[in-house]
């Protein structure tokens, strides 16, 4: 399926329907006074964030979205029918622009909430509800008010603990598939991964993660080039950053220059996800002269936290998942503090 991670859509709340006129007349009641009823609501539009939903490719085919309009005022004081809401179901990590203004309207987080978009007008006053002393029989009612027009843009950013940094073909898509049961696209060429793909990674010590295996970085990535904002658009939304570096193609003359690469594309999209935590793994510790080259890329870099590993043997990746569970941990502590 089309990953489609912007969609651009019109949403129209229902009218409110027209209060009613109506005067009472029965046998034996000529004069029964008034008696139009109330018109209904109309419908509002509705977005409601799910799990089942994981793309904007459903608005693709529909681009505008009406509610229902709220019925007329009757006689005998029945009020119209309100117009049924239109619910919208989006993805987690949606967020909801005014395409006019720029204004953001609604940061679509928790799958357990509704946001109403466009609120439905409300029905007119019948007849009825303008009767008094000095006006027994109002002849008059309250039109309907008219529902919401909104021009939106929607902007998916994924929701994960963990996503994936690194340039093209770095093993990625390799990582992900064996660290949880996704099954992204792999192949030994640049961009193969052209769409974010979700993992779910399992452990035995704390509640599952989710890595995010997103499109390859390349210089100029802040710009838009290559794949360039639709990447960092999902990145920002990670708590950690795993950089993968891929140690075949270390430059024993420049080891650092993909690694650099990557965080001067991260710092010039913004310096604050530049800032995440990073955990920093070489992968592709299976070819012949990976040692060599870890050793170069260790006494350029450092520091002593490096992870190796080979993403397509599995050699350190229960080193790996330990250690990122740690980090989500020492994360889920620190944020738990802040709340109380």
């Amino acid at each position: 399926m089309k990953f489609i991670d912007e969609a651009r859509i019109t949403v129209q709340s229902g009218n409110g329907g027209a209060g009613c006129v109506s005067l009472r007349r029965e046998k034996y009641i000529p004069k029964g006074g008034p008696d139009g009823g109330d018109g209904g609501r109309g419908g509002n539009i509705i977005f409601r964030p799910t799990t089942k939903k994981r793309t904007l490719y459903h608005l693709q085919f529909n681009r505008h979205y009406k509610a229902k309009n709220g019925a007329g005022g009757q006689g005998n004081n029945r009020s119209g029918k309100g117009g049924d809401d239109l619910i919208i179901e989006l993805p987690p990590g949606t967020l909801v622009i005014d395409a006019d203004t720029g204004e953001l309207l609604k940061d679509l987080v928790d799958p357990d909430e509704v946001f109403v978009v466009a609120k439905g007008g409300r029905g007119g006053l019948g007849n009825a509800r303008f009767k008094s002393s000095t006006n027994r029989t109002p002849r008059f009612a309250q039109p309907g008010e008219p529902g919401q027009t909104l021009n939106l843009r929607l902007e998916l950013k994924l929701l994960a603990d963990v996503g994936l940094v690194g340039l093209p073909n770095a093993g990625k898509s390799t990582l992900v598939s064996n660290l949880s049961s996704a099954r992204p696209k792999i192949a030994d060429y640049p961009f193969t991964t052209l769409t974010p793909n979700l993992g779910v990674v399992r452990t035995g010590r704390r509640e599952p993660f989710i890595v995010a295996d997103i499109p390859g970085l390349i210089e100029g990535a802040h710009t838009g080039t290559g794949l360039g904002i639709r990447f960092l658009r999902h990145v920002e939304r990670t708590r950690i950053l795993l950089h993968l570096v891929d140690v075949a193609a270390v430059n024993p003359d420049h080891p650092l220059k993909d690694f650099e690469t990557v965080n001067r594309e991260l710092h010039r999209y913004s310096p604050a996800l530049a800032e995440k935590p990073q955990v920093v793994v070489l992968n592709k510790m299976d070819v012949d002269w990976a040692e060599d080259a870890a050793t170069f890329f260790k006494h350029a870099y450092g520091k002593d936290d490096l992870i190796r590993i080979s993403a397509a043997t599995g050699q350190g990746l229960d080193h790996l998942t330990a250690t990122l569970c740690t980090l989500l941990d020492q994360l889920d502590e620190a944020e738990s503090e802040e709340k109380d």
